[in-house]
């Protein structure tokens, strides 16, 4: 018996997906059904589930605001009528993006990616891999335009030490030290940079990892990297960031 968590917030869609998981597999058994990120957040912290039905947009938050306060490693097929997100739900442990209405055979298909990769699991890593590549080799950007004074620039994303979000604004400084306001956010600045190349060690900032000097232990759950040209603030890891900053380190 496979335990199986639907994280959506329209009753028709989860009324819906439960019949067709019955009709298609009657070894997952739905636990729970919730409709919030909040929820998620504290459902996920004390229990857990083979396989995720996750909704883009919940009833107080998109749902990629659960990745950014707690670590989760369960399986995940995203259901939604949202096109736009399929890259940075690659970039969680997705093993496939359904748009909404859900067909029954879209849904066969994806079950089947979950028994298939179960059994290894390393295949199963590969293949998100696989499809952020498939994806994102079209995707990232080279060379951001930035409106200053009237006037524009284009700058090499090789020459950005960071970003960072500061009271309604978000800011980029270069290596030479010039700091200017962007047009985006930085949700969409993390999906547009190479993540091999930038990381988002908090909320506020986005980073390079040639821009990184050195990493303190800031507290017993936290660090602080120095990073180089230095900030007006402190860059503060928290703890639940800890563990994949180092695997991109490390990478």
């Amino acid at each position: 018996m496979e335990r199986v968590l639907i994280v959506e917030d329209e009753q028709l869609a989860v009324d819906k997906l439960k019949m067709l998981l019955t009709k298609i597999d009657p070894g997952l058994h739905v636990v729970a059904v919730l409709s919030s990120v909040s929820e998620t957040v504290q459902w996920l912290s004390m229990q857990a589930a083979d396989l995720v039905f996750l909704d883009i947009n919940l009833s107080d938050d998109i749902s990629f605001k659960i990745f950014e306060q707690i670590e989760v490693e369960t399986p995940i097929i995203f259901t939604t009528a949202y096109d736009e997100y399929a890259i940075k739900a690659f970039k969680q442990n997705s093993l496939d993006y359904i748009l909404k209405p859900v067909s029954q055979e879209e849904l066969s298909a994806a079950i089947e990616k979950y028994y298939k990769y179960k059994s290894r699991a390393g295949d199963l890593d590969k293949n998100i891999k696989a499809m952020i590549a498939q994806y994102a080799s079209r995707h990232y950007k080279s060379r951001l335009l930035i409106n200053y004074g009237g006037k524009s620039r284009s700058i090499a994303v090789s020459d950005i030490a960071y970003l960072y979000a500061y009271e309604k604004g978000v800011y980029l400084t270069s290596f030479d030290n010039h700091t200017f306001l962007t047009e985006e956010t930085l949700d969409t600045l993390h999906d547009l940079l190479d993540p091999a190349q930038f990381y988002r060690v908090n909320r506020k900032f986005l980073v390079n990892i040639q821009a990184i000097e050195e990493i303190h232990r800031y507290s017993t759950r936290r660090l602080k990297v120095d990073l180089t040209p230095p900030p007006k603030f402190d860059v503060i890891v928290p703890a639940e960031k800890i563990r994949g900053f180092k695997q991109w380190l490390n990478t």
